[in-house]
């Protein structure tokens, strides 16, 4: 790693260059690379082209971040979207499959715990970073949470957002492999009709839903918000969500961007030894669901695509958007990808802290790690 540590501080600084300069440039690669992506049938390409080109540009010393707002008001109408295709009548449609949620979240989230808990008593990644950058979703939860509990904020942050685009992309792979290949792809007509004043209500409840998921400090809830809402309106005919392909571009590509975007060249230069591990992690954690997902397929007759898009650990934003460009069953995938969130926020941090004591009492009682007391990461 070395290697590539020197490559990385080789490559030619782009930090000089003035914003707008750096914001041109990350939409042309952002373009050519959803054109190519769209080129080989890849779901999801408006999110991914931006996403990959939110890391060159930010792994090429460009200082640059999406503005809070529009990126939360672009995770409310992702939330829109999905809402649309959404009766209320979900819940009792789930109450009817619970064995089946239970199940596929509890394994998940065991299969992540595990693999964290066996990292961190292995110490392949110092103290707990492993417990807290092994969390299957609330990215952003988590690493301010594991900053608090004293592990290394930098490798947490990367395991996190890795975990995000190794998550999408595979999604998009999958997505791919289990395209019908009569649906062929559909023609976008980019500028339809827009019914105007459906449109300016759908914005002000984004923006509404926007605002009260940021003050509620629920993470992800400027996508969960907005949906709950636009479920429930949309469903007692009281709003029509008015969403045209151009606006739903944009919404991808600042998703795209606010993830790609924190790869910033210090994080990935700090990570670079540890990278294939984290990766590797990451890849194991995918495995394991994709396990999880074939089990669904064989004992709960759900499609391919749906069990692996339902048990993909997140995140919530990007699964629903590879989702509802793809045939599946969208309301069965946000589903389980919103539960299992919530369960993770109610119980993520005291289980971390829970395996974290026990890790680290673990790796102490090694003959060969006998440190003094207070010694490595403590917290």
């Amino acid at each position: 790693m070395r290697y590539t540590v020197r490559v990385m501080r080789s490559l030619p600084l782009i930090s000089a260059w003035r914003p707008p300069v750096q914001w041109a440039a990350t939409l042309a690669l952002s373009a050519a690379i959803v054109v190519a992506l769209e080129v080989l049938g890849l779901p999801a390409a408006l999110l991914l082209g931006p996403m990959v080109a939110g890391i060159v540009i930010a792994g090429l010393g460009g200082a640059l971040s999406v503005p809070r707002s529009p990126f939360h008001l672009a995770q409310a109408l992702v939330g829109l979207m999905i809402a649309r295709s959404i009766p209320a009548s979900f819940l009792a449609e789930i109450a009817k499959d619970w064995p089946i949620f239970i199940g596929g979240i509890v394994s998940t989230t065991i299969a992540s715990n595990a693999l964290g808990y066996l990292l961190a008593r292995r110490q392949v990644l110092p103290g707990t970073t492993a417990i807290w950058g092994s969390s299957p979703g609330a990215a952003s939860a988590m690493t301010f949470l594991a900053e608090a509990y004293g592990a290394d904020v930098r490798l947490v942050a990367v395991m996190q957002y890795l975990r995000v685009v190794l998550v999408a992309v595979s999604a998009s792979i999958v997505a791919l492999i289990w395209v019908s290949p009569d649906r062929g792809a559909a023609s976008v007509d980019w500028f339809p009709p827009v019914d105007w004043p459906s449109l300016a209500a759908t914005l002000a409840l984004a923006a509404a839903g926007a605002w009260a998921g940021r003050r509620s400090r629920l993470p992800a809830g400027q996508l969960l918000l907005p949906l709950a809402l636009g479920v429930l309106l949309h469903d007692f005919g009281l709003l029509k969500i008015e969403l045209p392909p151009w606006l739903l571009a944009a919404s991808y590509a600042l998703v795209g961007w606010s993830i790609g975007l924190r790869f910033t060249r210090p994080i990935i230069l700090h990570a670079a030894r540890a990278l294939p591990i984290l990766a590797l992690s990451v890849l194991t954690l995918i495995a394991l669901c994709g396990a999880f997902a074939a089990a669904l397929v064989h004992f709960a007759g759900l499609d391919p695509l749906t069990a692996f898009l339902a048990t993909s650990p997140g995140g919530a934003d990007s699964v629903a958007i590879i989702a509802a460009s793809s045939d599946v069953d969208l309301q069965f995938v946000m589903t389980m990808q919103t539960a299992r969130l919530v369960i993770v926020l109610l119980t993520g941090p005291s289980v971390a802290r829970f395996i974290a004591r026990r890790a680290e009492r673990g790796a102490v009682h090694r003959p060969a790690d006998r440190a003094p007391k207070g010694g490595r990461d403590a917290a």
